[in-house]
């Protein structure tokens, strides 16, 4: 069973946030949380503006408790700066908890956060105040109940053993702005259009890129009109290639930059932690570079000779691979790999001890396809 999950935004504003919110709600989270410390009013109320309106119930302010009512959102989140619910207001009222006490304390309230209940992912050196055994202690007690969320290193793997300890959910801050799940990237389809896209998700894939490198805007976003709700259903992740400019429009989960396309630093500040952001490399030093400006993921290639791609980089081959995952574990680079360039069938179980994550594949797909095959 998946808990509840709410997603608390990063302190900083960032280009496409709002449309990032929105993903997380239509991605399975019960509530997002606005925690803007020292923002300014004018700043929260365009972020709050440029949100759906059908999405404000679902939203809680941690800053100017008054817009709550202004702008009809459905909860309040009282703190140190904000400890009074505002007049005229009607929906949830939640809390950030630190001790077992202040869970007593403030219990009346709809819900509460506890934290840290692990080592913090977003502020170093935030270390976890409890241990499991107190944890549970406390949930015989029935201080931590249903109304309590995990808050503190909180990641969605964790679901199983949060249940069992007591909560009622997760409130995710650190791990939710990363989104690649490690399940949709083991096989990558790099599609040319939507022609075969619904059939390759119902073969197994769970990622797909399209990639128009020559087409008009307009052609993009039409073939991207028909992919992202697929994806969606499919539970898939859907990257546009290069084009950072259109993600938004597309509704996609983020981008692929290759070489000679917009810097992974760039792309960042204007998309900000909500979206996925790859590159391309073809060295050890690149991947590096990539990772430490801020890329979640790599593609790192070619294997061998490929039809599909032009100005393609040096052959690495299988020792080639071997060489830069090697140098990845040296250099405690842990950022996922994905083996793209001219991939068959044959090259999986050799790729795979390499220390690779995932392959990315256009015409061994379309083989397949072809064949009549129909789970990948």
């Amino acid at each position: 069973m998946i808990m509840n999950r709410i997603v608390i935004t990063r302190p900083e504003f960032f280009s496409c946030e709002a449309a990032a919110i929105v993903g997380m709600l239509n991605a399975g989270a019960v509530r997002v949380h606005l925690r803007k410390p020292g923002c300014s009013e004018e700043a929260l109320r365009k972020l709050i503006e440029d949100i759906p309106a059908c999405y404000r119930l679902r939203l809680s302010t941690h800053d100017y408790l008054h817009l709550a009512v202004e702008y009809g959102l459905g909860g309040v989140h009282l703190n140190s700066r904000n400890p009074e619910i505002p007049e005229g207001f009607s929906g949830l009222v939640s809390r950030s908890c630190h001790t077992f006490a202040e869970l007593e304390k403030y219990r009346d309230l709809d819900y509460l956060f506890l934290s840290p209940v692990y080592d913090c992912i977003s502020k170093a050196g935030y270390r976890s105040n409890f241990s499991i055994d107190e944890l549970r202690e406390a949930a015989k007690a029935g201080i931590i109940d249903s109304h309590v969320y995990a808050l503190g290193g909180v990641r969605p793997c964790m679901s199983e053993e949060l249940q069992k300890t007591g909560f009622g959910g997760m409130a995710l801050l650190g791990a939710a702005w990363r989104p690649v799940d490690p399940k949709n990237f083991r096989l990558q389809y790099i599609a040319p259009d939507a022609s075969k896209v619904e059939a390759v998700l119902r073969g197994g894939c769970r990622w797909v890129q399209l990639r128009m490198k020559d087409a008009r805007t307009p052609e993009i976003l039409a073939e991207a009109a028909k992919i992202a709700p697929l994806c969606r259903s499919y539970g898939a992740t859907f990257l546009l290639d290069d084009r950072v400019d259109l993600v938004e429009a597309a509704g996609a989960d983020g981008v692929h930059l290759g070489a000679n396309d917009m810097p992974v630093e760039q792309a960042r500040r204007l998309l900000g932690p909500g979206y996925i952001i790859g590159a391309t490399a073809n060295t050890f030093e690149v991947l590096a570079r990539a990772a430490a400006a801020g890329a979640d993921y790599a593609g790192v290639g070619p294997l061998r000779f490929t039809t599909t791609k032009k100005n393609l980089s040096p052959i690495l081959g299988l020792e080639g691979y071997r060489s830069i995952m090697s140098r990845c574990r040296e250099a405690g680079i842990a950022i996922p790999v994905t083996a793209i360039g001219g991939i068959v069938p044959d090259d999986l179980a050799p790729l795979a001890a390499t220390g690779v994550h995932g392959v990315a594949v256009s015409g061994a797909i379309d083989a397949v396809l072809a064949a009549g095959v129909d789970n990948f």
